[in-house]
C-alpha cells in the first residue's frame, strides 16, 4: 500500500481512482464495508482504490474541548488499512489551513486535481470543506461538472437493537470494559501494542510477574479492570495466554498513571523487557478493586488466573 502525506505527492501518472473519505478511526466493520465497496468499484472500472483520511481527528483543531480519544493511532490505522489491500491512502494534515479550505476547492484541488477521481464513496451525512459547507448534494453536482460519480454508503447496523457501528459506540463499550462488544463492532479483538518496560516488580514479589507496557500504546485502552486474553511477543511471534490488569493498582495507591500489565499464564521467568508486544483483551473478569492487604490480593489474583484459564479454554 502506498501512503501519500500530501496531494502533491500523488504522481501525475497514478491513474484514475475510486476514493473513500473518512476518519476511519478504528477501521471498524462500518469502515470495512466502505472499503470493500470501494475496492469492488475500483476493480470494476480499472481504477485505483484510495482511502482519504486525516492525521488527526478534525475536532482536535475545530473543537478541541469536544475531541474524543482516538480508537487507534495513525500508524495503527494505516496498518489496518494496508491489511485490507487498499492501493493507497492519502493522509491529509488537518490544520487551520485545511479547515479553511472551501468545499469546492477540496473537490477541485484534491479529488479532481490530485486523485483524478472517478467515484467518491461517502456516508449520507458526509460534510466537508470550511464550516462543513460541503454536502453530498454539492459533491454530486460537482461530480457532473468534473466527470465523477458519488456513491452513498449506508450505515452498518450490527445488532437487533438497530445500533449502528461507529467509533463513538466503540469508545462507549471500551469505557464500560465491554471488550467482547467492542470487538464485535471492530471485527477483530480489542488489543493494544507497546514496549515492555520496567515497573515496580510488585507482581513478581506476589508470585505473578507481569509485562508492563509503556504509556505509549497504539490503541484506546479499555476500562480499569482485570481481563483474560493473549500476549503476543512481536519480536518472536510467540502468542501466550494471559491475565491482564488495567489501572493504577489501588491496593497500594502508588502508581501515578494507568498502566496495562499482563501476566503470562504458567510463566514466572519470561524476559520480555524491551520487546514490543501486543496485548489482546478477550474477556472482562472483574473491575479494579482495592484490597485490605496482601493476602486478600494474592487470593484474588489466584482466582483471576484460574478464571482466565477457564475463559481461554485452557482447562
Amino acid at each position: 500500500m502506498i501512503v501519500f502525506h500530501d496531494p502533491a505527492e500523488v504522481p501525475a501518472d497514478f491513474g484514475r481512482t475510486v476514493v473513500a473519505i473518512g476518519k476511519f478511526d478504528g477501521v471498524h466493520l462500518g469502515h470495512r464495508a466502505v472499503i470493500e465497496r470501494m475496492k469492488a468499484d475500483a476493480a470494476a472500472s480499472g481504477a485505483r482504490s484510495v482511502a482519504v483520511t486525516f492525521d488527526r481527528n478534525p475536532l482536535e483543531v475545530l473543537r478541541p474541548d469536544h475531541c474524543p480519544e482516538n480508537v487507534v493511532s495513525l500508524d495503527r490505522k494505516l496498518a489496518l488499512l494496508a491489511g485490507l489491500d487498499v492501493d493507497a491512502v492519502l493522509v491529509l494534515r488537518f490544520d487551520e489551513e485545511l479547515a479553511a479550505l472551501d468545499a469546492e476547492r477540496f473537490v477541485t484541488d484534491i479529488l479532481v486535481g490530485a486523485l483524478r477521481v472517478t467515484t467518491v464513496l461517502v456516508g449520507r451525512d458526509f460534510r466537508f470543506g470550511r464550516g462543513g459547507a460541503g454536502t453530498v448534494d454539492l459533491l454530486t453536482r460537482m461530480g457532473g461538472e468534473h466527470d465523477f460519480t458519488v456513491d452513498i454508503v449506508e450505515d452498518v447496523f450490527p445488532d437487533a437493537a438497530g445500533r449502528r457501528v461507529s467509533s463513538t459506540r466503540i469508545r462507549e463499550l471500551l469505557a464500560d470494559g465491554d471488550v467482547a462488544g467492542a470487538g464485535r463492532l471492530l471485527g477483530r479483538p480489542v488489543d493494544v501494542c507497546g514496549e515492555v518496560v520496567h515497573g515496580q516488580k510488585r507482581g513478581r514479589e506476589l508470585g505473578f510477574p507481569t509485562a508492563n507496557l509503556s504509556e505509549a500504546v497504539d490503541a484506546l485502552v479499555p476500562a480499569d479492570g482485570v481481563y483474560a486474553g493473549w500476549l503476543t511477543d512481536e519480536n518472536t511471534g510467540i502468542r501466550h495466554p494471559a491475565a491482564i490488569s488495567v489501572g493504577t493498582n489501588p491496593t497500594f495507591d502508588d502508581v501515578p498513571r494507568r498502566q496495562v500489565e499482563a501476566h503470562v499464564l504458567g510463566e514466572t521467568d519470561l524476559d520480555l523487557y524491551g520487546h514490543r508486544v501486543r496485548v489482546e483483551f478477550t474477556h472482562r473478569l472483574r473491575g479494579m478493586t482495592a484490597f485490605a492487604g496482601m493476602d486478600a490480593l494474592i487470593e484474588q489474583i489466584r482466582a483471576d488466573v484460574t478464571e482466565a484459564h477457564e475463559r481461554l479454554g485452557l482447562t
